[in-house]
C-alpha cells in the first residue's frame, strides 16, 4: 500500500505538507498543491480511515456523483439531488455535486482528497466501473440504483423489475395480448444502466408468464424517432393494443401521433408509463403510471449514508415497492 511518505518524496515535499493538502487545514501554494495531487494520482494513494482522522476528522460533506447525460431525464435526477441536499442539511452535512461523466476517476479523486466523508452514486450500471473501488480505503458509499451483484454494497432504488412486471400485468388483466415497451434511448441500454435493464427484465418475465407477446423498442426522445418507432411497432405487430413507456421525453409526441393516426386512448390503445406522478397527471391524457419516488430515494440514500458514518446497522438493499395508479390512459382491450 502506498504511504503518505512515498507521496511526499515523489512530490518533493514533507509528509506534513501532503497532510495539509489533504485536510485543507493550512494554505499551500497552488503549485505545490498541484504537485502533491499529481503524485497522489500517479501513485494511486488512498488515505486510510486513521490517516483521515489524523488529518482533521470529518469534512461534513457528502459527494453526490450525478453524471448529467443528454440521454437521461434530468428533472428526475435534479429532484433526487434536491432531496439529497435538503436531507443532508438536516443531518449537518453539505453536498458536493459532481456532474461530470468521470466514472472511476471521480471515486479516486474524492478518496485521495479526503474532501467528503461519504459518497452517493447515481446512474448505476449493472457492471459499474466505480464499484470495485469501493472498499475500506474509500469513504462509505450508497448507490441510488442496483448493479448486477449488489452483495456487500448499500443500495437504494425503486424495484424496477417489479415496476416493469406491474405495467405488463395491468395491461394483461385488461385483456391486452400484444404489448410494446417503448424504452429509453439506445445509449442507456448500451451502458447497461440498471433501472432500464431491470424494468425490461421484469416486463419480459411477466409477459412470458401471462402469455403476452411483447416488443421492446429503445427510442430517442425526438418526434421523428417516436414516429419511426410507432410506425415500426404497428407494421410488425398490427394487433398491438397496449404500450408501456419508460421514457418521459416520448410521452407527448407519442400521444400526439396516436391522435393523428386516429387511435383513441384508451379505446384503441392503452398506455402505461413508468414516470413521475407529475408527468403522468399533467399529460394531455392522464396516464396510468408507476411513480418514480425521486424524493424518497434521495432521502433514504442520505439516511443510509448517516447510518454508515455513525456505525449503525442498516438495510443493505433497500428497494421501494412500485405503486401503479390507474388513470385515464388504460382500459379494456378492444374487441
Amino acid at each position: 500500500m502506498v504511504t503518505i511518505a512515498e507521496v511526499a518524496r515523489r512530490a518533493g515535499v514533507s509528509p506534513s505538507t501532503v497532510s495539509y493538502v489533504l485536510s485543507g487545514k493550512r494554505a499551500i501554494s497552488s503549485e505545490t498543491t498541484e504537485r502533491v495531487r499529481r503524485s497522489i494520482r500517479e501513485l494511486g494513494y488512498h488515505p486510510n480511515a486513521g490517516a483521515r482522522a489524523l488529518a482533521g476528522s470529518r469534512s461534513h460533506v457528502i459527494a453526490l456523483m450525478m453524471p448529467l447525460r443528454t440521454d437521461m431525464y434530468l428533472p428526475v435526477m435534479m429532484e433526487i439531488a434536491i432531496a439529497v441536499t435538503t436531507t443532508a442539511r438536516t443531518h449537518g452535512y453539505d453536498v458536493l455535486l459532481l456532474t461530470g461523466d468521470e466514472g472511476a476517476s471521480a471515486v479516486r479523486r474524492i478518496s485521495a482528497s479526503a474532501s467528503a466523508d461519504a459518497m452517493i452514486l447515481m446512474d448505476v450500471e449493472l457492471e459499474d466501473e466505480r464499484l470495485p473501488l469501493l472498499d475500506q480505503n474509500t469513504p462509505p458509499a450508497v448507490l441510488i440504483g442496483q448493479p448486477a451483484d449488489p452483495a456487500g454494497l448499500t443500495c437504494v432504488d425503486l424495484d424496477f423489475a417489479a415496476a416493469g412486471s406491474a405495467c405488463v400485468t395491468h395491461l394483461a388483466e385488461l385483456g391486452h395480448r400484444e404489448i410494446a415497451l417503448i424504452g429509453e434511448s439506445p445509449a442507456v441500454y448500451e451502458r447497461h444502466t440498471g433501472f432500464a435493464e431491470r424494468t425490461l427484465d421484469g416486463a419480459r418475465a411477466a409477459a412470458r408468464e401471462l402469455g403476452v407477446r411483447m416488443l421492446h423498442r429503445p427510442t430517442e426522445s425526438t418526434y421523428d424517432a417516436v414516429a419511426a418507432q410507432l410506425a415500426r411497432i404497428f407494421d410488425e405487430r398490427p394487433g398491438t393494443t397496449g404500450l408501456v413507456v419508460q421514457n418521459e421525453g416520448v410521452i407527448e409526441p407519442l400521444l400526439s401521433l396516436l391522435r393523428q393516426q386516429g387511435r383513441a386512448v384508451p379505446e384503441d390503445v392503452s398506455l402505461v408509463a413508468v414516470c413521475p406522478d407529475q408527468v403522468a397527471a399533467q399529460a394531455s391524457v392522464r396516464l396510468t403510471s408507476v411513480a418514480l419516488p425521486a424524493q424518497e430515494l434521495g432521502r433514504r440514500a442520505v439516511e443510509r449514508v448517516v447510518d454508515q458514518l455513525e456505525s449503525r446497522e442498516h438495510q443493505k438493499l433497500d428497494l421501494l415497492e412500485p405503486v401503479l395508479t390507474r388513470r385515464a390512459s388504460s382500459g379494456p382491450a378492444p374487441v
